[in-house]
């Protein structure tokens, strides 16, 4: 039994090494480490200790939702003031979706600091994409409780905000969006969209549109309305910009 305790104690002791390094890595200090720990314990691992006053990541994960909800909101509403609200909402929707946050976590070692049941642990939660999400959106929520939204936006701004600088996921913006982000991106000027022709009946009418940079065309799109012309413009702005940085 006293090997079995030294054996308990080792692990304590590496687990609090690992959060240690951890908080190096990530350039962090938790005021409240305990609050750390809490967001990497799953409800598996506190069934496992009773004995001890464990507290899963439920409810930290419940609030890193709402927190990493509002953090992205506010960059992506700022970043792309041409947007509409049902573009900002499918970007956003593509940034804090569940891949993307197993992405995030993966690419910070996250798995290997869960604290996992050993039923869950032999049945590969650790690797469990459902589980790696919860426990990013917990850290978010942890780092929120202790040290603000400042911090949380701080982390965000080497993990997740260059990722959507560097265009990680405009295949889910449409293409008027995706010219607006590379213009920004490239900070080579102002784009403008013009009605060339507005051609046939009232019930069938085409529309021609162009888009230019800085006064120069650079696409012509035709459309059942302005919005679908000035897509195809972009469209084509798009296929010409790329075509010249390549």
């Amino acid at each position: 039994m006293r090997r079995n305790g030294k054996e308990k104690e080792m692990d304590n002791r590496a687990k609090e090494s690992q959060f240690k390094e951890f908080q190096k890595i990530i350039e962090i200090q938790f005021e409240n480490e305990k609050l750390l720990k809490q967001a990497f314990t799953h409800s598996s691992y506190v069934n496992e200790h009773r004995r001890k006053p464990f507290e899963d990541n439920e409810r930290l994960e419940f609030l890193g939702d709402a927190v990493l909800e509002l953090t992205i909101s506010q960059f992506l509403f700022k970043k792309y003031s041409m947007m509409t609200e049902g573009e900002l909402t499918k970007l956003r929707a593509a940034i804090v979706c569940e891949p993307s946050l197993v992405a995030f976590a993966n690419e910070l070692g996250f798995g290997k600091l869960i604290l996992l049941g050993k039923g869950e642990e032999m049945t590969g939660g650790r690797e469990r994409p459902a589980l790696l999400a919860d426990v990013f959106e917990a850290f978010i929520g942890a780092l929120y409780l202790d040290q603000g939204i400042e911090k949380v936006i701080d982390f965000l701004e080497k993990v997740i905000f260059p990722k959507i600088n560097a265009g990680a996921f405009s295949h889910v913006m449409d293409f008027k969006s995706q010219l607006q982000e590379l213009i920004q991106r490239d900070g080579s000027g102002v784009i403008e969209y013009r009605v060339l022709q507005e051609k046939g009946p009232a019930h069938n009418k085409e529309f021609v549109s162009k888009v230019s940079l800085n006064g120069e065309e650079l696409g012509v799109g035709t459309g059942r309305s302005k919005k679908e012309a000035e897509q195809h413009a972009a469209q084509m702005a798009l296929d010409v910009l790329k075509t010249k940085t390549t």
